[in-house]
């Protein structure tokens, strides 16, 4: 982008400088009006007299370039009042005072001292200004106490405390705010989606109901031996009834999904897929025996966790040791045969395809067809049918281990199998237990060297409602999601990165065609479904769920019967699979999908001034598409070394180690990140401008002109949490000052200005 673009929109807040006259900052408004109204009539004038002088331009030549001298002189003061006292329209929105008020304590760039960008994200550089004048008088913090400060997990925004960007808790947090409005219009399905999650959100009510309903739910399967009470129930009868009504899948798992070989040929068809389950027991795998085991080391804790949760289960202390050491023992048992993707992969035990009748064959204990049936009820399965396996050797083992154990009479009155199954139903309705089992699993996972602290309940509640409810919330979405507004930024974006490609100086002609045909290829959009469900088809999906506003087990009860219908419209139809927490875009065939999830508060929304979000949402669509399109950009262009080395220079200038540059190169992975953020900044400010050029007139906050709000939003995002995080060697927000100094277009110099310090370097 070239400085002229840039300056095509002066900023409504920068002062031109002009020798010719001082007026006051109070000039009347009316004045300026009619100094405009006479800047268009001297502009007609001015075409008239050039029309009317040329017959007699040797008489009167002189008269003629004194008027031109004074026309000018006029028409540049008329833009110079019009510049500097160009009142900007303010955003009043609900949303924008929110922002407002948001901005008004966070750190401003442009009046930092540079060593506010003397630190990487993640330091305790973000301070505001009264907080760093504390530091200054003695309350330096050792950098290891800096790091240390900054492992807070706690979020503002989607901010963690040390000011870092997640995207996924930004969106978690607007579908908090979503979850928590009522408006009083919700259809059945949204009053639903609601109630289930403040159902969750009442934990008085989830402690006050302890252990009983899940105790319930035991004798409705027919009681169980730890509590001397079972109907000796079928074993395959109990375990259809599991993978039916409770999702839960103790020895392998199911799911729907395509075969890779028939849709490289451009067939669709899905199956039933079954792999090996997720074990409760921590297993390690031993890549020369080529076997698994469980980790002798978490015996001990996990036998205890195990423990534990049958003492609040009301097991008898006198028998429950022996419930456990079966259970132990029967999982240690069937880990023998886990597999690694990788091992599985490389020995082609992926997609194995065989007929129901085959595999119970192979694997007699099961009755596959009855179990499938349930699974799947009512779709008429038959033995005929094909299904694929993922880890057939597994399957095969577990089968023999049932049958060992079913023929252990010593163990007919424990009944290990069933003890067995309950426990891992018990895992599967762990989120809607109470606090007591919440604090087992916590002890165990510490135990096994998690030292990841405690989500909050509210995101608690609102992953679980994204479980079972991701139609309603993705309706939500979309109905909240300006996305005119946000297909517009991403189309923008993407122009202006394409004009940008046409600056860098390739290594060869290959590498250059390689790029632009697969960017001219890319289709950038807003992935969104083909066919939005209706209200009322979301009002039919959930009709048979009851909600209770206060008993969360019995909801999430409900909740898990509901995944059995989707896992046979997975089978039976192609839905569209939008993914309602996803915030980073893809490449899909040739396009370029852009989840709804980036385009939410604070990072975009259809009422903020649009230098917002150009400067948050338009800096991050920038930046990934530049990853995502270019991922080998350093090894194609001799630019990314350039730029990547020129921005450091600068750096080391301002950060007073220029002389000692040579002692801290940049690595390749560096150089490209540096050059990405530096180019994608430059992108969307290029965009940002060009939408100004279509439509001149914007909003803003406080009354910040455009381009600072512009980069003040920037500033808000730069720190994010991505895969590339590592690689950005300093605070990115020392960009801003690259760029004003570069094409000159800042209203206000920043403290840190480079100006004056780079005269002698090159421009970036």
């Amino acid at each position: 982008m070239s400085e002229t673009e840039l300056e095509l929109h002066p900023e409504p807040g920068r002062v031109q400088p002009s020798p010719l006259l001082q007026l006051p900052t109070h000039y009347p408004h009316q004045i300026l009006q009619q100094l405009e109204s006479d800047r268009q009539r001297l502009h007609m004038s001015y075409s008239n007299i050039e029309h009317r002088v040329k017959p007699v331009w040797m008489k009167y030549r002189l008269f003629f370039l004194v008027g031109c001298f004074l026309l000018a002189v006029v028409v540049g003061l008329i833009n110079y009042l019009s510049h500097h006292f160009h009142t900007v329209t303010p955003c009043l929105s609900p949303a924008c005072q929110w922002a407002s008020a948001h901005l008004s304590t966070s750190a401003d760039p442009f009046t930092q001292p540079c060593d506010y960008f003397l630190y990487t994200c993640g330091s305790d550089r973000l301070l505001l200004d009264s907080e760093r004048g504390q530091r200054s008088h003695g309350f330096t913090l050792h950098a290891e106490n800096q790091r240390k400060s900054v492992q807070s997990k706690q979020e503002d925004g989607g901010l963690t405390e040390d000011k870092t960007l997640s995207r996924k808790a930004v969106l978690l947090q607007y579908l908090k705010k979503i979850l928590e409005t009522d408006n009083g219009m919700n259809s059945s399905a949204v009053q639903k989606t609601k109630g289930f999650y403040h159902s969750c959100l009442d934990t008085q009510s989830i402690e006050t109901a302890g252990a009983d309903p899940f105790l319930t739910l035991i004798q409705k399967l027919g009681g169980w031996a730890v509590s001397g009470q079972w109907n000796q129930t079928d074993f395959n009868t109990t375990l259809g009834l599991l993978m039916r009504d409770y999702n839960t899948f103790p020895f392998f798992n199911i799911f729907v999904g395509k075969d890779p070989y028939e849709a490289a040929r451009g067939i669709n068809k899905r199956y039933i897929q079954i792999d090996q389950p997720d074990l409760l027991i921590p297993i390690e795998w031993n890549s020369q025996t080529e076997k698994s085991r469980a980790k002798t080391e978490t015996l001990r804790p996990f036998l205890a966790s195990c423990q534990k949760y049958l003492d609040l289960l009301g097991a008898p202390k006198s028998s429950s040791l022996i419930h456990v050491g079966s259970f132990v023992s029967l999982s240690s048992q069937l880990a023998v045969a886990f597999s690694p993707l990788e091992s599985r992969l490389s020995k082609g035990q992926l997609y194995q395809r065989m007929t129901i009748k085959a595999l119970q064959r192979q694997a007699p204990a099961i009755d596959w067809l009855g179990c499938l049936q349930a699974a799947f009820h009512p779709l008429p399965l038959s033995a005929d049918d094909d299904v694929l396996l993922h880890n057939l050797p597994y399957i095969v083992q577990m089968s023999n281990t049932i049958i060992k154990w079913l023929n252990k009479p010593e163990m007919s009155n424990s009944a290990p199998l069933h003890t067995f199954m309950v426990l891992n139903l018990l895992h599967t309705l762990m989120p809607a237990m109470d606090s007591r089992f919440f604090e087992t699993a916590k002890n165990f996972s510490m135990a096994l060297g998690n030292t990841e602290e405690e989500a909050p309940r509210w995101k608690h509640c609102v992953l679980e409602t994204e479980r079972g409810f991701d139609s309603v919330l993705t309706h939500l979405l979309s109905e909240v999601t300006a996305q005119k507004e946000a297909e517009k930024i991403i189309q923008s974006v993407f122009n202006s990165f394409k004009s940008k490609l046409h600056e860098l100086e390739w290594i060869d002609q290959r590498s250059r065609q390689l790029v632009m045909e697969k960017v001219d290829s890319a289709i950038p959009k807003l992935w969104t479904t083909k066919e939005p469900s209706s209200e009322a088809k979301l009002d039919l999906l959930f009709s048979e769920m009851t909600v209770s506003n206060q008993n969360f087990f019995s909801n999430y009860v409900q909740l898990l019967s509901l995944w059995q219908k989707k896992r046979i419209e997975l089978l039976i139809t192609q839905p569209e699979d939008i993914d309602i927490l996803s915030v980073r875009p893809f490449l899909f065939g040739k396009s370029l999908l852009f989840p709804m999830g980036m385009f939410v508060p604070p990072l975009f929304h259809p009422t903020y001034p649009r230098a917002m979000n150009y400067g948050a949402a338009g800096f991050l669509v920038a930046k990934d598409i530049l990853h995502l399109l270019l991922p080998d950009i350093s090894s194609q262009s001799k630019t990314v070394y350039a730029v990547g080395e020129c921005v450091w220079t600068h750096y080391l200038t301002v950060s007073e180690k220029a002389g000692r540059g040579g002692e801290f190169p940049l690595s390749a992975a560096q150089q490209q990140e540096v050059w990405v953020q530096y180019t994608a900044l430059q992108v969307a400010l290029q965009a940002y401008h060009q939408n100004l050029m279509q439509q001149p007139n914007d909003t803003s906050l406080s009354g910040i002109s455009y381009t600072r709000l512009f980069f003040r939003s920037f500033s808000q995002v730069n720190c994010e949490a991505d895969p590339y995080h590592d690689s950005m060697p300093f605070e990115p927000a020392f960009l801003i000052t690259v760029i004003c100094a570069k094409y000159n277009l800042c209203p206000t110099s920043p403290q840190c200005s480079i100006q004056t310090k780079q005269n002698s370097l090159q421009a970036c």
